[in-house]
């Protein structure tokens, strides 16, 4: 299973993972009967299961990534956010996730927990995600975190970090992909990307990030490019005001804003279209992405077609 994942991600062969969201509730089945029921699983390399996003309350993504990659029999890529855990939480959910072969790993710093639904919640932010993407480099070389042997040792863990898609300076991404590439990260996922010239642009600069990293895994790390597909005005807008380390380009807005005045329904295909074209685009160029779409599994299957 993950020697094809890894293969196909190192190919010039598509490449696409799609996120999903376990549910404020007590079963994931229903999403994985939504996801049977479409093929889509048919259609992807694997799935990454995220870890309370916005620090909302959601069913426990290891549990979760465990039903994901038995029900589909690809690998479930687990986030981990550096929020909710210290060091020891960390790498014990790390060797218990291994037993049960959950070995590809996304490391998050995590949305701050003053986001968060729950009365009072207070984070447990002992590092960036730098420290998680450490303690896999312990575990893969048969330590933990305190340099003593494990026995038995993990199987192999193969870590992802995630990187801005946009910033005024664009080598201060590069600086940070190159230093989540010295920590060991086999893949780079970036925020979602909405013009074919920042597309480039971060492959170049990747590329450059990689000659520069000290770490031999570099050498055999891979960029993702994020998409989040718009299909309303409002979050298209919501996008390019408040989320950092995204740029929506001007046309794209005003297309998306004329659109929403002709109501939902042009709103809808307008934003298809505009989606279908960038994701097309981007997989002519660029065949690895990362499907980001809030659990609308319909609106990723027709955007793979």
């Amino acid at each position: 299973m993950f020697k094809k994942f890894c293969k196909t991600l190192h190919s010039n062969k598509p490449f696409i993972t799609i996120e999903i969201t376990p549910p404020h509730g007590a079963s994931i089945k229903g999403i994985i009967e939504n996801i049977k029921n479409l093929g889509l699983d048919k259609k992807v390399s694997g799935f990454s299961v995220t870890d309370n996003p916005l620090a909302k309350l959601k069913m426990c993504a290891t549990l979760s990534a465990i039903q994901v990659q038995n029900s589909f029999d690809k690998p479930a890529i687990l986030t981990m956010s550096m929020r909710d855990k210290n060091k020891l939480s960390l790498q014990s959910t790390l060797l218990g996730a291994n037993d049960f072969d959950i070995r590809t790993i996304l490391a998050l710093t995590g949305d701050p927990a003053k986001l968060s639904d729950q009365p009072e919640v207070k984070g447990v932010l002992e590092r960036d995600s730098t420290l998680l993407l450490s303690i896999i480099y312990h575990l893969n070389n048969g330590f933990d975190y305190s340099n003593k042997e494990l026995k038995p040792k993990p199987k192999p863990i193969y870590p992802f970090a995630v990187s801005n898609a946009y910033a005024k300076d664009m080598n201060r991404i590069k600086k940070r992909i190159v230093k989540k590439l010295n920590y060991g990260a086999r893949g780079i996922i970036t925020q979602p990307v909405y013009d074919i010239e920042n597309a480039k642009e971060l492959i170049e600069i990747f590329n450059e990030a990689k000659e520069e990293s000290i770490r031999e895994t570099a050498k055999e790390a891979e960029l993702i490019l994020g998409q989040f597909p718009v299909v309303r005005a409002k979050t298209t807008n919501f996008i390019s005001d408040k989320v950092p380390g995204i740029t929506v380009p001007k046309d794209i807005i005003d297309e998306m804003n004329l659109a929403s005045m002709d109501g939902i329904e042009k709103e809808q295909e307008v934003g298809f279209g505009l989606s279908k074209r960038i994701f097309d685009d981007i997989m002519d160029i660029h065949p690895k992405v990362h499907l980001m779409t809030h659990n609308n599994f319909n609106l990723c299957n027709e955007l793979i077609g």
